[in-house]
């Protein structure tokens, strides 16, 4: 049985794949399903696309030359009077739009205009839920990405060459992971303006050194057998043996836990910016929520959906890694292919 059929044969983890799938397909089309502009606009025999280009108010009958705000009353009056009409997104506000026509004070409750209500500032909480939820998967992919890169290559250098480079190596590593990561967080926030690219830098600094002690492992195991001395003898060179032959065979610790270190990434991330330390202000985040759902306890609202939201992005990836560990187990093959070889 192959190891996609393998992973197929866990049905927690193969939904799980299906549904973190639609779910990121969905929310990297959050500009189409929740936005404070139209889709189409047609007002008086022309066509316009204010999601990609905002016309000014005085085009839709309004009196000022500003960009137009589609929830103003008497624009949508003008829109809709006259045989004009336009194309709203499901959900009518982007993540960083105030509600200034709600009738009750905010944190505003659910409503119909605003189904998981509004944060203290006014703003949307499902849409920031959807703009949060899709910065939260890119910057996991992003974070994983570079911390698997720069463990595989530094795994894989220490167990194929071993010795003296091995045991420095290891010894920098040692030095390296003693480094107090929080508080090297808190004082390169109070230097640099707090940006995304400055965390994936600072936390891929230090979320490398778990993986590359398992691809060492695994080259250190490889670089003996039959078909590494053979490329040897063919005349192949250091790098060749390595990319062409230990790497593919060594790649199964790093397959494994790519749904766990996402995970992780992801908690990172809104950890930090449950504690300040994260992305820029006003850029939607999980973790911002949660500071917002514990700064106003009585809006059970933000803190509930963005808790749910976590839980169950994290359960999805955690139910992936499972079946993504049984596929990659041979010592199950057998099992769950009845056993048949």
């Amino acid at each position: 049985m192959s190891r996609w059929q393998r992973f197929k044969y866990s049905r927690i983890g193969y939904a799980s794949l299906w549904i973190f799938t639609i779910l990121f397909g969905l929310s990297m089309c959050a500009e189409l399903i929740a936005n404070d502009k139209p889709l189409v606009v047609r007002y008086e025999g022309h066509f316009y696309f204010p999601i990609a280009k905002n016309q000014a108010e005085t085009v839709f009958g309004g009196d000022f030359s500003t960009p137009t705000d589609f929830l103003d009353p008497d624009i949508r009056q003008n829109i809709a009077s006259n045989g004009n009409w336009a194309i709203y997104p499901p959900i009518h506000y982007s993540y960083e739009t105030l509600n200034y026509f709600s009738q009750v004070p905010n944190p505003a409750p659910p409503s119909l205009e605003n189904w998981l209500g509004t944060d203290d500032r006014g703003r949307d909480v499902l849409a920031r839920l959807i703009y949060g939820f899709r910065l939260s998967i890119l910057f996991g992919l992003a974070l994983t990405i570079v911390g698997v890169s720069v463990g595989i290559i530094t795994g894989s250098l220490m167990g194929f060459f071993g010795g003296k480079f091995d045991l420095v190596s290891q010894r920098l590593i040692e030095i390296w992971s003693a480094m107090p990561e929080l508080y090297l967080l808190i004082i390169f926030a109070s230097i640099f303006n707090p940006s995304i690219s400055l965390l994936i830098i600072l936390l891929a600094a230090f979320g490398w050194m778990g993986l590359s002690d398992y691809v060492r492992a695994e080259f250190f195991r490889n670089r003996a057998l039959e078909y590494v001395r053979a490329a040897r003898a063919l005349g192949l060179t250091n790098v060749q043996i390595m990319w062409r032959h230990i790497l593919p065979n060594s790649l199964t610790p790093v397959i494994t836990f790519l749904p766990f270190r996402m995970s992780a990434a992801i908690l990172s991330l809104t950890s930090l910016d449950f504690l300040g330390l994260g992305v820029p202000p006003g850029t939607p985040s999980l973790g911002e929520l949660l500071s917002q759902g514990k700064g106003n306890l009585d809006a059970w609202w933000i803190s509930l959906s963005t808790f749910v939201v976590l839980v169950a992005t994290l359960l999805l990836l955690t139910f992936m890694g499972e079946a993504l560990r049984d596929a990659f187990d041979s010592r199950k093959s057998g099992a769950m292919s009845g056993g048949r070889p």
